[in-house]
């Protein structure tokens, strides 16, 4: 996905790491570099937004259940479908 605008770091590249960021599991610079993106970019925004959405529902309603591999395999897989119908 991408905006159309130029950005320091690539639309693409921080759609792949918004799970990283949700989690908390990038470091400082990495979340700076996700931060402003996301301030710049209204799409990306959006799509955070969405991934934020997704994560808390899933948190609320699974609670601490470990999610099966295949589970979180077909959910990846939907996800960067939908993203690629986004870029078309």
């Amino acid at each position: 996905m991408s905006c159309g605008d130029h950005h320091d770091t690539d639309c693409g590249d921080v759609l792949d790491r918004v799970y990283s960021y949700l989690d908390g599991e990038l470091d400082e610079a990495g979340c700076a570099d996700i931060r402003q993106h996301l301030d710049e970019c209204s799409p990306c925004l959006r799509e955070y937004g969405l991934d934020k959405a997704v994560k808390q529902l899933v948190a609320k309603h699974c609670g601490c259940d470990p999610v099966p591999d295949d589970l979180r395999a077909k959910i990846r897989t939907r996800i960067d479908e939908v993203r690629a119908e986004l870029v078309e």
